[in-house]
């Protein structure tokens, strides 16, 4: 069932923009904000349950609702019995998966930017240039160089996405398969966040965090930057929105070579290209990309066929358009539990964290593209007509 949200939506907000213009103190004070109140909506979503669902395996898994396994029934019974979890725990696989699972779900935009899980893996080799993988020569000659060239290998053990799981006294008295909902829930929607911000607007492994879509990479000392906007998009009905999006499709599929020189071919971009918008700026875009047809009927419909969605971590006014798997975004290694001893403002409860390993690149800055938005488009009066007999 989905978690009707109260007030977490808005400290989610908050979060955000604490993260663009605030203080450390700021930052941390919204953060604890947002994991309240996400820890409020959830606990007073699985008590509705408790009180309004029958406890008969059966009948919950007719309804759409998870009866654990024995392994996850073993584990969530030992975390009851302990208070909470211990030092260092790994949730169960079958745990893992749902959350993985559930991370994606529901949420346009990790489910367009295409997570791979790796489960146990920490590293993973992909290749940038699929037409070099298979090269004429003499036999061996220069096969490692080859090779080189081609793939990469890149580690996700480096990055660690942090979730922090409060569990009041009242959760462990539910029962193993409502805890387990309970940690779960917590967990999926907090990486959600952190991944979602990561993706977007993370400054690079120097700050233990990915290369967000908004940053470019430099390729002789790697130092991650802004993105500057390369244009002004309107999105004005007819030939202007054409006009602007080519250049928008056409700079996304001109991929660059591992030294950033153009590549000599261009990148395939047919229906992989996503558009991601500010929610406060989403409207104002379908307004300007609205018209009306023969019929009378309002139809909103962009050139080109992006995938639209949105997030809170794409400054307002802007427009951010990426090519579907051409950004690495990969979680593995587990979701490890364990007790949070540092001091965090929550009452009633005890704090524990989840961490997962996590990591997120684009293959090249051109993959990628950030653009302003002029959306205050002047409004048409009909001309005044003269009055008859004038």
């Amino acid at each position: 069932m989905t978690i009707k949200f109260n007030n977490f939506e808005e400290k989610k907000q908050a979060f955000a923009n604490a993260t663009k213009n605030g203080t450390e103190e700021e930052q941390t004070a919204a953060l604890n904000n947002m994991l309240e109140s996400l820890a409020t909506d959830v606990q007073g979503h699985i008590f509705d349950q408790v009180n309004t669902q029958m406890a008969d395996n059966v009948a919950l898994q007719s309804r759409g609702q998870n009866t654990l396994t024995s392994e996850e029934t073993k584990f969530f019974n030992a975390v009851i019995e302990d208070g909470g979890f211990k030092e260092k725990e790994t949730l169960p696989e079958t745990t893992q998966e749902r959350i993985f699972d559930e991370i994606v779900q529901d949420h346009p935009f990790l489910n367009a930017i295409g997570i791979r899980n790796l489960g146990a893996v920490t590293e993973f080799i992909y290749s940038n240039d699929p037409t070099g993988q298979a090269v004429w020569g003499d036999l061996f000659d220069g096969i490692k160089g080859q090779l080189n060239a081609t793939f990469r290998k890149e580690k996700i053990s480096q990055l660690k996405l942090t979730a922090f799981v409060p569990i009041a006294k009242d959760m462990l008295k539910l029962g193993p398969a409502w805890v387990e909902r309970y940690v779960r829930t917590i967990i999926v929607e907090a990486l959600r966040v952190g991944l979602e911000r990561g993706f977007i607007t993370g400054r690079g492994s120097s700050q233990n965090e990915p290369v967000g879509l908004l940053k470019n990479v430099n390729l002789e000392n790697g130092a991650v930057t802004d993105k500057t906007p390369l244009d002004t998009l309107t999105f004005k009905p007819g030939r202007t929105t054409i006009n602007e999006l080519k250049k928008v499709v056409k700079k996304l599929a001109e991929k660059l070579n591992k030294d950033g020189e153009k590549a000599d071919r261009p990148r395939k971009v047919a229906g992989k290209i996503v558009m991601v918008t500010n929610p406060f700026d989403t409207f104002d875009i379908q307004a300007n990309a609205t018209t009306q047809n023969t019929n009378g009927v309002y139809v909103t419909n962009l050139p080109f066929n992006p995938i639209t969605t949105e997030s809170v971590f794409i400054p307002e006014g802007k427009v951010l358009f990426f090519v579907k798997d051409e950004y690495i975004a990969a979680v593995g290694g587990g979701v490890e539990m364990s007790r949070y001893k540092e001091t965090l403002a929550m009452e009633d409860a005890d704090l524990f964290i989840g961490k997962q390993f996590a990591t997120g690149k684009p293959k090249d800055n051109n993959a990628a593209q950030l653009y302003n938005l002029d959306l205050d488009l002047e409004i048409e009066e009909p001309a005044p007509q003269e009055p008859e007999g004038a």
